[in-house]
């Protein structure tokens, strides 16, 4: 009996963990399908699905044609399976609830919050080109890590635009 309830306790406990782990921050799922690393990441970052509400990567996948500007348009057969993949994985801890303007992950209330200190100049700076370049700072960010302590400067800031890096 008291084996069995040490048992109990320590699944309980896994299932916990795991679920306060997930929901703690995007982090990139470990069954990320081909095409996703191949298709998302030769334009951008792959991000990592919790980084959005499954209702904005719904909107995304039925709008590749006019992907951002360009047209980003897949088969039929991939489109499904990314999508249903997106679904499954997308964010639904506090932070990703509401959905950003425009499904743009940079336009969310917690990236805004996290680069709240970020100079506008860094973002246009030639080492980082937008703030959707996570890879210029994050040096984990094509893992799906975007750990304050993995952070870098990108190439060519000067001092008063580190600035944001200090806090």
């Amino acid at each position: 009996m008291k084996t069995q309830l040490i048992l109990w306790s320590a699944l309980a406990l896994g299932m916990t963990t795991a679920q306060a782990h997930a929901d703690g921050g995007p982090m990139m799922p470990r069954n990320v399908p081909q095409a996703y690393a191949q298709e998302c990441a030769a334009c951008h970052v792959a991000y990592p699905p919790g980084m959005l509400p499954a209702r904005s990567w719904q909107r995304i996948m039925s709008g590749l044609d006019k992907h951002y500007g360009t047209d980003a348009s897949l088969d039929a057969a991939t489109v499904t399976q990314l999508g249903q993949w997106l679904q499954t994985h997308a964010g639904t801890y506090k932070r990703v609830v509401d959905e950003p303007p425009q499904d743009r992950i940079t336009r969310s209330a917690w990236f805004e919050r996290k680069h709240r200190d970020i100079d506008p100049a860094v973002w246009k700076h030639a080492s980082v080109k937008s703030a959707a370049n996570c890879a210029a700072c994050h040096t984990g960010a094509s893992q799906g890590r975007y750990d304050d302590d993995d952070l870098r400067f990108p190439p060519g800031l000067d001092a008063r635009l580190r600035r944001g890096w200090n806090d």
